[in-house]
């Protein structure tokens, strides 16, 4: 069964780098779900087995800042966010500040890809509007989105798997992280205007957008409210998964937006990935070969928390696999991180997720919701951009690490 699993967990692992089965339509969920399928057909994992290798805990703090994320949307509060930057009066170099600026902030205490999911419709049609090329935007969008999001433990998926499995509490990890995620923003801001210099001018607009309706005030409050209320509880030793699902409960309750539709919004897709993810993993470590690969890197010289290491496995697995199926294998192989070593994988696999459009699931969104709006994204416009921001970002939280005693420099 060893080399079932292996075989297994390596065609999944592959496919996940291309994006997609060859001659099929099955992109990354559909295949770690196939390959957990396989296992448990193949009596290599037994139910039991594979319930326990999933860690419930983190689905449920990701399923509930969905809902919360969702009470948001439905709010109106995206679309007026996205509507009011695509139309402020300002130049365009100050318009992309604020992109990026509101991007950031939102996606730190919500989930980055539900941020970028539910404003790039309306910024492209604001931006169109105006006569403005979305590109410079779009890509200060997603960067900021997925830059902003490493500031906090529960700013995107892999940070909030990071800080469940490594006991990191809120106000240490946006200690550790909030400092060089907002350097990383400032980033972002000077990368895009840079490379786009001289083409961010404005057209002339054929006509004014419609505006959306302003955010409904009551449901914008119970929003807020929620937010509030989680800060709080993650101060104190309050299980967090029963803090969120509780105020997920309570955004659920609602005289004026179905749940059907609320939890339309919850990305079930990435809950199923990550559900494949931790069977396959899981039955990947019961068989023992990763933790001698562990042993043997330490033997060597290149244990796990160390900078060389976790530098180079966020940026090429980030960019292969996806950040997301990169921090779940290593979680499941690393027996006992080190604190400083966990904010450095936070930062790094989420920073790195900027260098390339596969990099990060925030990436692919903004380009799926751009296209259906009429803007083509390419894989070129975003590296130009993406490589350097990400070197930068990466080389401000490297000096950051090693001088807060983070982690060794080599």
């Amino acid at each position: 069964m060893t080399l079932l699993i292996l075989i297994t967990f390596a065609v999944v692992y592959l496919g996940m780098a291309i994006g997609h089965l060859p001659r099929l339509k099955v992109d990354r969920t559909g295949i770690a779900m196939l390959g957990a399928i396989v296992l448990l057909v193949a009596g290599a994992v037994t139910e039991g087995a594979a319930v326990k290798a999933i860690d419930f805990p983190t689905l449920f703090i990701l399923l509930g800042l969905m809902i919360l994320s969702a009470q948001f949307a439905l709010s109106g509060f995206y679309d007026w966010c996205a509507w009011r930057l695509a139309n402020v009066p300002w130049k365009p170099e100050a318009l992309l500040a604020a992109v990026v600026a509101v991007a950031g902030g939102l996606s730190a205490l919500l989930a980055n890809d539900v941020v970028v999911f539910a404003m790039t419709p309306l910024l492209c049609a604001g931006l169109a509007a105006r006569g403005l090329d979305a590109r410079p935007y779009l890509i200060a969008l997603a960067g900021a989105a997925n830059a902003g999001s490493a500031a906090t433990v529960i700013g995107n998926p892999q940070n909030i798997l990071i800080g469940q499995l490594g006991h990191l509490g809120f106000w240490r990890f946006l200690f550790a992280c909030g400092v060089p995620a907002f350097l990383s923003l400032i980033i972002v801001y000077w990368v895009v205007a840079r490379v786009w210099r001289g083409r961010l001018v404005d057209g002339r607009p054929p006509a004014p957008p419609t505006p959306p309706g302003a955010p409904r005030p009551w449901q914008l409050a119970k929003g807020l409210i929620g937010v509030v209320v989680l800060l709080v509880a993650f101060t104190t030793p309050f299980p967090r998964d029963v803090a969120v699902l509780g105020i997920a409960g309570c955004m659920l309750v609602s005289r004026r937006f179905a749940s059907r539709d609320m939890l339309g919004l919850v990305d079930w897709h990435l809950l199923a990935l990550f559900a494949g993810l931790f069977i396959l993993t899981g039955a990947l470590a019961d068989t023992g070969l990763p933790g001698r690969l562990v042993d043997q890197l330490a033997a060597s010289g290149l244990p796990l928390d160390r900078l060389p290491f976790l530098g180079a496995f966020s940026v090429l697995a980030s960019n292969s696999i996806g950040n997301v199926p990169a921090v779940v294998l290593l979680m499941k192989v690393w027996a006992h991180p080190p604190e400083g070593a966990l904010y450095a994988l936070a930062l790094f696999s989420t920073l790195a997720g900027n260098l390339l459009l596969p990099g990060s699931l925030a990436n692919i969104i903004t380009v799926e919701r751009a296209a259906a709006a009429g803007v083509t994204l390419g894989f070129g416009d975003h590296a130009r951009c993406g490589v350097p921001m990400t070197v930068l970002s990466l080389l401000l939280a490297t000096v950051w690490l090693v001088a807060m005693g983070y982690i060794a420099a080599v």
